[in-house]
């Protein structure tokens, strides 16, 4: 399991996740490239980890565990 240093992720079955930084100030989720690049960031970064995390559960707990779940942009045309 990864250890935070300065952050706490905490989440909550009726909301979803919620990220407080070590002293309890609000924060948000972000995905940041190899180059440190801000790809995406804000709760739309955090409905997306969930339902992630939450499909994945499910698909576990329906004998499918080995399904990938993926969160991904729309397809651009």
């Amino acid at each position: 399991m990864g250890d935070l240093q300065n952050s706490i992720i905490s989440a909550f079955s009726y909301a979803g996740f919620a990220v407080t930084t070590a002293t309890g100030e609000s924060a948000t989720l972000a995905v940041i490239d190899k180059d440190g690049n801000v790809l995406d960031s804000g709760a739309g970064v955090a409905i997306a980890a969930w339902n992630v995390a939450l499909n994945s559960y499910r698909n576990f707990l329906r004998g499918a565990g080995h399904l990938r779940v993926l969160s991904k942009p729309p397809e651009r045309t």
